[in-house]
């Protein structure tokens, strides 16, 4: 059968969150098999687990956070996708996360270290199929009109591809790639997807610290772009970091659906907002998907069997 996977040991990371500003300690477990993601906030006087799901995410401004039940007012983890992504991007099942506080350490804005932390504790096969989302029609939400227009759509694909297009008005985004698709089968996601940072403009980082926003961003964790150029000194790891890195997110955004997609997802300057609500409204609609299983591994798309180091 094609398994679901967990890790070998336990592995930890120390950081800041990019928003918070505050240190932060992951401490990552190895899961029996349904149990999912689950995080645990471990600095609370009494310890809360949050497990990933869609109806979890209360807050999607800058980042996708999740609380018990989706509760604003219950205990949160916020800047999950990241890691998320890079998860989905190993294909683990079932993970523990105890964190120390409310934010996932940002790390160097990408989620390579996380894909780096994962593979040095391993990932073990468990003996129970993957169970996989799969989407049987499409599905699409909108929002504004005009050069407001965003959306996203999940369509159905005996596989799982995803493609995005940015548009910025700003000529040192604009002068690089603008669309991009990644298959997930390719084997691909470590080379190609994991490396690409998050970024920001000067021109919006006043206004987010003001709001409590970015108090631990810097050009060590995040591309900082001003009027016309990118500031860090080693520039851009890919020529299309921007775009890939929306991609990374839309990874970790589709990941709290808490089991991997058959799907064709796009999107049109779309972010975790209208992920979330894409993932809501599929669920909504009982005829829009199915869970499916493998017992023959031959039967899953292309390049889902392997034990592959990173997709």
């Amino acid at each position: 059968m094609l398994a679901q996977r967990t890790l070998k040991s336990m592995t930890r990371a120390v950081g800041v969150g990019i928003h918070s500003g505050r240190k932060v300690e992951l401490v990552l477990r190895p899961a029996p098999v349904n149990t999912g993601i689950v995080f645990r906030r471990t600095d609370l006087a009494q310890p809360v687990d949050i497990p990933v799901n869609p109806q979890a995410v209360c807050d999607t401004r800058m980042a996708t956070t999740i609380s018990p039940g989706g509760d604003p007012g219950a205990p949160k983890v916020q800047t999950i996708e990241h890691l998320l992504s890079a998860c989905a991007g190993l294909g683990l099942d079932n993970l523990r996360i105890d964190i120390s506080a409310d934010e996932v350490p940002i790390l160097d804005g990408s989620a390579a270290s996380f894909v780096f932390l994962l593979q040095s504790a391993g990932i073990e096969l468990q003996d129970a199929p993957k169970r996989f989302l799969r989407v049987k029609k499409p599905v699409e939400v909108r929002r504004g009109e005009g050069k407001r227009l965003m959306w996203a759509r999940l369509e159905p694909l005996h596989g799982y591809t995803l493609s995005f297009e940015i548009e910025f008005d700003n000529p040192a985004v604009a002068a690089t790639g603008s669309r991009y698709t990644f298959d997930m089968g390719s084997h691909a996601y470590k080379r190609e997807i994991a490396r690409a940072r998050t970024f920001g403009m000067t021109s919006d980082i006043e206004l987010m610290r003001s709001r409590g926003l970015t108090l631990g961003g810097n050009m060590d964790n995040a591309i900082v772009v001003d009027d016309d150029k990118v500031l860090n000194a080693e520039g851009l790891r890919y020529d299309d970091e921007f775009v890939k890195h929306k991609i990374l997110d839309a990874i970790g955004d589709m990941q709290v659906a808490g089991h991997p997609l058959l799907a064709a997802y796009t999107s049109f300057k779309g972010g975790h907002a209208l992920n979330n609500e894409l993932l809501r409204a599929l669920l909504a609609d009982p005829t829009a998907y199915d869970y499916v299983e493998f017992q023959d591994p031959a039967q899953a798309p292309t390049g889902f069997a392997e034990l592959a180091p990173a997709w």
